[in-house]
This record gives structure tokens, sequence and C-alpha cells, in this order.
């Protein structure tokens, strides 16, 4: 989350170039690498201030702000990889990634994994603020760490339903599409806004710069965490698996399973609900029409690429199976992937497991497919070859 947006209003989103300037006003930095953000950006932008987007005044102050904050990401991360020459050294070996269907249970199987202490992920602000990590103690007093975790605040007291959504706070680990959207690559757009050119360019872009700008944000972020197993999710890894394994040939895969009606309801809900107010379009069927296209698509993508690849590199996970035995599910991984699973990390796992269920991350989250046109068969039909 960029700026507090949720009372800001735009009557405009501006150009490429008033984005690009007031990121680095924001940052007082002027590189901005390679420039391979720049083409989908600019696509975004296009659609963005289109007649089809229907942005209303809040819209266009999310989206600005999303804009601005992948520019941001881009300035920040080139600065940081001035300033720590020696991440390039730094080894990344098999790597976890996590992906499926939105709503098949990633995230608390995300932060399940992660609760070894031999694990690290990316927590949400340094998605945001790519750096080395600093020691844990030192957040609090960390002006963007603090910065954010008040954005968050003010978000969850504003609209506390999503929170039962998806809960998110500043410390937790999160989904890693903000590193993606550095090289202007990624599907979180679509979930957010009409964006039908935007649709069409990136189905045929190459994701491989994509990921190998991801593997050194890992090598930057994880600089003081050498020895620690990366353990990474989001559900857009399914678009690029080729791409992905280019870059992490040793990468292990948790592809997470559940029927697609429901990940579909869900994600059309998780949509509506992130972009309450912001259009006169993103709303109803065509979130219902863009959500099937894009996650049937993928889908689709991750199954074809799938059969390239080492069988022992992936492992299988039932959402029913996690429901009723989160722990037993995470030993599975371990197991299945030959990992230590020492009377250590099944302690941390369990802990963490008591802590979903119960706190303010526990999930709570209701949906009807029908609220966005869609009828049961119509996303069977989308899923079936």
């Amino acid at each position: 989350m960029s700026d507090n947006v949720m009372t800001r209003e735009r009557a405009e989103v501006g150009s490429y170039e008033e984005i690009v300037a007031a990121a680095m006003r924001s940052t007082g930095l002027s590189d901005l690498g390679t420039g391979a953000h720049e083409a989908g950006l600019r696509v975004i932008i296009e659609d963005l201030n289109s007649a089809e987007a229907g942005l209303t005044p809040r819209g266009r102050a999310f989206q600005r702000s999303e804009v601005k904050s992948a520019l941001t990401g881009v300035l920040l991360t080139e600065a940081a990889f001035a300033a720590h020459p020696g991440h390039r050294d730094v080894r990344v070996e098999r790597p976890i990634f996590l992906m499926g269907l939105p709503r098949t249970g990633t995230t608390i199987l995300h932060r399940l994994l992660h609760a070894d202490p031999g694990a690290q992920g990316l927590e949400m602000w340094l998605t945001q603020f790519p750096q080395p990590r600093p020691p844990r103690d030192t957040w609090e007093t960390n002006p963007q760490y603090a910065a954010m975790q008040r954005a968050f605040a003010a978000h969850h007291a504003a609209d506390p339903e999503f929170m039962g959504i998806h809960y998110m706070d500043a410390a937790v680990v999160e989904e890693c599409w903000r590193l993606l959207r550095q090289t202007g690559k990624s599907n979180s757009y679509q979930t957010t806004a009409y964006l039908p050119r935007y649709t069409e360019w990136l189905a045929g872009q190459d994701w491989k710069d994509a990921y190998a700008r991801h593997r050194r944000n890992l090598q930057l972020v994880g600089l003081n965490d050498t020895g620690r197993r990366w353990v990474l999710k989001n559900p857009s890894h399914m678009t690029a698996l080729d791409a992905l394994m280019t870059a992490y040939p040793d990468a292990l895969i948790v592809y997470t399973h559940r029927e697609p009606v429901t990940c579909i309801a869900s994600a059309c809900s998780l949509a509506a609900s992130a972009t309450s107010g912001h259009s006169e379009t993103f709303v109803g069927e065509t979130i219902g029409r863009t959500q099937l296209d894009l996650w049937s698509n993928s889908y689709h993508a991750f199954h074809d690429a799938r059969a390239r690849y080492d069988r022992a590199q992936f492992v299988d996970i039932a959402f029913g199976d996690l429901v009723a035995d989160q722990v037993a599910t995470v030993r599975l991984v371990y197991e299945a992937f030959d990992l230590d699973w020492t009377p250590e990390v099944e302690a941390a796992v369990a802990e963490s497991d008591r802590e979903a269920r119960n706190g303010a991350a526990a999930p709570r989250h209701n949906y009807t497919l029908a609220d966005y046109g869609l009828t049961e068969k119509q996303v069977l039909d989308a899923f079936d070859r």
C-alpha cells in the first residue's frame, strides 16, 4: 500500500512522465535501471486513462498510487543494488514457491512453512521497500515500516470486512508480485481494474527478465540472512512457470488444489472488496468475466508447462487436506522434498497454526458466484479441456 489512498481522490491518473517525476520527487532518486518496466506501465496508464476503465476520483487516486509504487520500487531497488554490490554473490538454493488458484490455501500454507526458523520470506514492507532485511528489533523505528503499519491500521479501521478476506500487516510475509511489477509484468493489475490493452500485451510477453530481477531482489533482501531457505508464494506464478524455472532451476513447487467454482467466486469477491468505489466498469459481470479469463488461462499455462520439469520438484496439496490438518500437510511437504522435519520445526509450525486459527488473520469470507454474472457451468467449462 504505497500511499494512504482510502480517502484520497484525483481528477486524473496522469501521464507516465508525470508519475515518474512524482516517484523521483518522493524518493530523491533518478536511476530507473534498464527501463524494462516502461512498456508495461505505459500500456497500463493508457488503459487507466481510457473511458473503458470507468475510474472514479477515488479509483484514479488508487491506481496512480499503484503505478507510482511500482516505479518507487524500481528506484529504491536500483539504489540498493548499487549500495550493496555483494548481493550478486548471495546463493538462492532450492527456494519453495507456493502457487495455485486464488483462495486455495496458499496464504496460510505460506505462513506455516515460513514458521520454520530456518526459512525466510518476503515481509510485506520489504516487497515495497526492497533492501537487505534489517534486524527484526529495529523495524518499529524504521520510517518506511512505520508508515506502512499506519496505513494498514487505517485501512483495517475503515474496512474491517476486508481484513477478514485478506489480512495484511507490514511484518507478515506476503506475495512477491511487487517484485515482478518492477519490470511491468504482473497480473496483479488485472485484479484491480479493467485493463483490456494490458491484458493483451501481457499475454505476449516473455517473463524471463521479470524473474531474473525477482531473483536479484531475493539476493538483496536476503543479504543478511544467507543460509535460510526462501519460501515464497503468488498465485500468478502459474502464468510464467517456464520463466520462474529459468531463474530458479532447482525451485521446489507446492501446488494447491481446490475446485474452481469456489476459487473463482472467492477471487471475484476479493477483487470487488479491494476496489469498492473505484470504478463504474470494474464491477459485477466485468469482474466475473475478467477474473475467470485470468485464472483459467493461468491454470492452463501452468499445467501445460509443468510436464516439462522433474516431477520430484513438485508436490500437490488438496485444500481439504490442508483444512483438516495443517501441521500434517506441512510435514507432507517436508517429506516430499526431503527437508528436515525436526521437533523444533514441528513446534514452530504448530504454534503458527494455533495463531492463524484464532488471531486477527483468521479467515472470514462470504461470497456468491452469481453476484458476478457467472454460473457453475461457465466456470467448469473454462477449466476443462
